[in-house]
Formats: structure tokens, sequence, C-alpha cells
């Protein structure tokens, strides 16, 4: 197989990652805590005696975007936003994971807890409880809930001590596997954080994903045809 192939298979693999993380994108536009995610490129030179150096580019990894997304009011007494950085802390059966979607309620033991049953942790990494029935019930911007006036315990809010080495468990769930530390994100009562994603942006970015990998397959095509003919006609 010639060099030519071999590049325009490498970058043809990471158009179509690059496309099927775009997809995912437009597909969570309306996910509540949604982080965009884009895809790492990097190119390989290699040397080759006598002849030009050979380059392929290839899809390493991929990166989460953590542009704040709009904040949007529900009232509900329960849901919260973080504004600035900072994620919240959730245990799961897998481990502590984070995440910026902030619906959240509790459970039949009064446990603040996710739309999934998983708990929302405390600063310490403790459930946190809410008794039933409960009076007037405040979140203070550094994530402290109160009632009545009395405090009951503080939401934790941290950020990743590797940022870049965070990894997507889930829709809206993060794994970091370095640990976090107290972010200084604030927290909103009564606010959802919307996804991050720009519908414009990500459509016009599939668009472009989708020409430039009908633009190498139409390469490979003729390629494939002007090896074909070169061996029909060296066979006759």
């Amino acid at each position: 197989m010639s060099n030519a192939i071999y590049t325009s298979l490498t970058r043809q693999s990471g158009l179509m990652r690059e496309m099927q993380t775009v997809a995912n994108n437009i597909a969570n536009m309306s996910t509540t805590g949604f982080r965009k995610e884009g895809v790492i490129f990097a190119e390989h030179v290699k040397s080759t005696d006598g002849a030009p150096s050979l380059s392929m580019a290839t899809a390493l990894g991929r990166e989460t975007l953590d542009l704040q997304g709009t904040l949007k009011q529900t009232g509900g007494r329960l849901d919260m936003a973080i504004e600035g950085e900072g994620f919240f802390v959730i245990g799961t059966p897998e481990g502590e994971r984070l995440t910026r979607a902030g619906h959240f309620a509790t459970n039949a033991a009064s446990e603040l807890v996710t739309a999934d049953g998983h708990p929302v942790l405390d600063a310490g990494g403790a459930p946190i409880f809410i008794p039933p029935n409960a009076g007037t019930l405040g979140i203070a911007s550094d994530g402290t809930i109160s009632l009545d006036g009395q405090p009951l315990g503080q939401v934790a809010v941290v950020r990743p001590l590797d940022a870049d080495g965070m990894q997507r468990q889930d829709g809206v769930l993060f794994r970091a596997d370095a640990g976090f530390e107290p972010a200084e994100g604030q927290v909103v009562q009564g606010f959802l954080e919307a996804s991050n994603v720009n519908a414009v942006t990500e459509i016009s970015r599939m668009i472009e994903v989708q020409r430039a990998y009908e633009l190498g397959q139409g390469f490979l095509d003729k390629e494939d045809e002007r090896i074909r003919s070169a061996l029909q006609a060296l066979t006759r």
C-alpha cells in the first residue's frame, strides 16, 4: 500500500472521529450541564531514505471546553448552577465523579441526589441530608445549605488538578484521576446551567468535516483506480 493511501486513511479515521464528536455535541445541545468536546489532532513526521519525508495526522485525544453555559432560572429550591469555575462532586458506585449538572432532589433517605440517584457530596466527601418537610431552604454562594437560617451542610465545589486529564464517564459526569481541590465558583440557587454547545458553530463544523471527509474519500477512490489501472497494464 502506498504512503499516500496510508496518510489518507489516518486522516479519514481522524475526521470520522471528529464527526462523531461533533454529532454528540449537537445531540446534547439541550442537556443540562453538558460540556462541549473537541478532538485533538497530532502530526507525525518520519524521514524516508532518499525520498521526501512522510507526514501523517492522527486524532490522539479529546478536550473538554470549560466555557460557561447560560444560566436558566427554574425556581427549584434544590436546583443549583455554578457561575465560574468548578464542578459538583457526585458519589457513584465507581467512585467520585464531577459534574456541572445541578438538577438535584432528595431520595427516600432524605439525601441530596442527582436525577440518577447518586448522592451529592459535601466538602468532606459525605452525602448531604435534607430533613423532610423542610421549611425555608437557602443555598449560599459558597454552597452552604441552610434550613430556616441553620446550616445543614456545604455542597462541594471543586476543580480538577489536571483539567486536561479529565475523562468523560457519562454525558455530564467526569472522572478526575489526578484529584481535585476547592474552586472559587459561585453556587446559584434556583438556576441550572445550559449546555455550552453553540448550535451554529457545531453545525458549521459538521459541514466542514463532512466536506473534508468526502474530499479524502474521492482521493482514495482515484488512487485505487490508478493502482488498478497500473496492475492491469503490467499484467497484459
